[in-house]
């Protein structure tokens, strides 16, 4: 297992924890169901095909298409999805290729969305990703099975050598926007980032998207996020070369927390404004407990965690 890289056999061995997961999520859909509506908006109706219209057939679905066409009255027939397609909005922008417990945040995103994908497949459900970071703009089209997952995982990978050594950031936004595009109502969608790409445009697409999909976060961060160092000098290599910095001092050490938690300020207030759910995950946690929180969340009850 590598804790700065992505490699495959990390991913494919997230399949022995996903069983107990897709069990966990089916039992929470069935649960919700039987009490009140759904917190996914349903698995909808996909387009079967267009016939003669009959005596009693429901006028809103009238094919005007074929009926100009034809001139005579056609209604377009639906057939029910079987499947529920969940989409991870993968972060692989530089802000993510940092760790000081276990692993690096880009590893701990891409083993929980391999959690999610092998899920997602075990529980009979379609599995998608988008991939955004420099130089990135790849995505992975729904589909089910072992096919769908393994899908994923390959290009989890791919996305973690293509931004490697990369230094821009890619914004979140961009990333929503393509979500819209490839997300079909009622999609899950699970956005998996550190919360440094949030931008100000970030919130207007996440709106968009969140109308017709359910849309949830696992924000990835590190412990040294949340508190100084020990004291001393540490030599940290910044975008302009290396940077030493004294912890020793006071006011650097009451500074550092605060500078990254200034960083996703905008990205937790925005979810909360939204009503979204969030789960934060460190790099020495497992995901396991994080993706149970967004799947047996009430959405009677929103809140960002």
């Amino acid at each position: 297992m590598s804790s700065v890289t992505v490699t495959l056999d990390d991913l494919l061995a997230m399949r022995l924890r996903a069983a107990r997961l897709a069990q966990f999520a089916q039992r929470v859909a069935g649960s919700h169901a039987a009490v009140h509506a759904s917190r996914f908006r349903g698995r909808g109706v996909d387009y079967a095909e267009s016939r003669a219209y009959q005596p009693g057939d429901d006028i809103r679905q009238m094919d005007w298409r074929v009926t100009a066409r034809t001139g005579r009255p056609h209604t377009k027939l639906f057939t029910e999805e079987r499947e529920r397609s969940v989409l991870a909005v993968l972060s692989c922008n530089p802000g993510l290729r940092f760790g000081t417990r276990v692993r690096f945040k880009s590893v701990q995103a891409a083993r929980t969305a391999a959690l999610l994908a092998w899920a997602t497949a075990l529980s009979g459900d379609r599995i998608g990703a988008i991939g955004y970071g420099p130089g990135l703009n790849a995505e992975v089209k729904p589909g089910g099975g072992v096919r769908g997952a393994l899908r994923c995982l390959r290009a989890f990978v791919e996305w973690d050598a293509v931004v490697r050594g990369a230094k821009e950031t890619v914004p979140l936004s961009q990333a929503l926007q393509r979500a819209r595009r490839l997300a079909r109502p009622g999609t899950q969608v699970i956005l998996l980032s550190d919360g440094f790409d949030c931008d100000e445009a970030a919130e207007a697409a996440l709106t968009m998207l969140a109308e017709h999909c359910d849309v949830a976060s696992v924000i990835l961060s590190d412990p040294l996020e949340h508190i100084a160092p020990p004291p001393a000098n540490y030599a940290l290599q910044g975008d302009d070369g290396p940077v030493l910095i004294d912890f020793a001092a006071q006011r650097t050490r009451a500074r550092w927390p605060q500078w990254f938690e200034g960083q996703r300020a905008g990205f937790l207030a925005m979810l909360k404004r939204r009503g979204l759910n969030s789960i934060v995950l460190d790099t020495s946690s497992e995901p396991e407990a994080a993706l149970r929180g967004l799947l047996g969340f009430d959405a009677r009850k929103k809140k960002t965690g």
